[in-house]
């Protein structure tokens, strides 16, 4: 039984080395300036744009650091809208959490919600 343990705390830490590298690929933006020139380059940008005090986006964060490991040819950042809202209101947010895809400047896709499979759909689709 202690054997059967360890490997299920391996896997868990595993699981959780892994979880914490994926959220540490996703960037924090904190300025407009920053935001714009992320979103103007060559590779697909996904945003996150999300509040802290939004329960449905606590819960979806980690799925979508997760993302960044499974699609890594893309750019995965964050934008907190009490922190930057001049970035959310020029990008029309309405509802938290919001999912965005750039490309050379331009919004290609958009998804509002926490729904993990459409989000991983979006990603899909773009990276």
């Amino acid at each position: 039984m202690s054997q059967h343990f360890s490997v299920r705390a391996s896997a868990t830490q595993q699981y959780q080395q892994g979880l914490k590298i994926a959220i540490e690929m996703v960037r924090q933006i904190c300025s407009a300036t920053e935001f714009n020139e992320l979103i103007m380059g060559d590779k697909v940008v996904f945003v996150d744009f999300y509040a802290t005090w939004c329960g449905p986006c606590k819960a979806i964060s980690p799925f979508f650091a997760a993302m960044s490991e499974k699609f890594p040819g893309a750019e995965y950042i964050k934008v907190d809208v009490d922190e930057v809202p001049d970035v959310a209101e020029k990008a029309g947010i309405k509802a938290m959490p919001t999912f965005h895809a750039y490309k050379a400047g331009k919004k290609i896709s958009e998804l509002v919600g926490a729904d993990p499979k459409k989000l991983e759909a979006m990603i899909a689709k773009h990276a």
